[in-house]
């Protein structure tokens, strides 16, 4: 299983707006419906940040989703009024191990 976190270090003082946009994504099924779906916010370290975290059986099933999730019309609008709240932003692709098979 792959694990791959979307994250948005927003503008110092701009996560009202962004979570206002978050919301209207939610509602408008903008974001990926895959189980383990989640959007997260800093509690520690550097501040500001939102990350979105999805879970996939396969990188050609991100691949897929990434593809189909950009493609829908809704999207390009939906995003060029989030990412003017964005500083930077990185993705993270981590593969889930699972520990029973490396201890046996």
């Amino acid at each position: 299983m792959y694990i791959v976190r979307e994250i948005f270090y927003l503008q110092f003082g701009r996560y009202k707006e962004a979570k206002v946009l978050i919301d209207e994504a939610t509602q408008g099924g903008l974001f990926p419906q895959t189980t383990g779906n989640r959007v997260l916010t800093d509690f520690t370290g550097e501040s500001y940040r939102l990350i979105f975290e999805s879970s996939y059986a396969t990188l050609a099933d991100f691949e897929q989703e990434l593809a189909r999730d950009m493609g829908v019309a809704d999207w390009k609008p939906w995003y060029e009024k989030f990412k003017v709240l964005v500083r930077h932003s990185e993705r993270e692709i981590l593969k889930q191990i699972d520990i029973k098979k490396l201890i046996s």
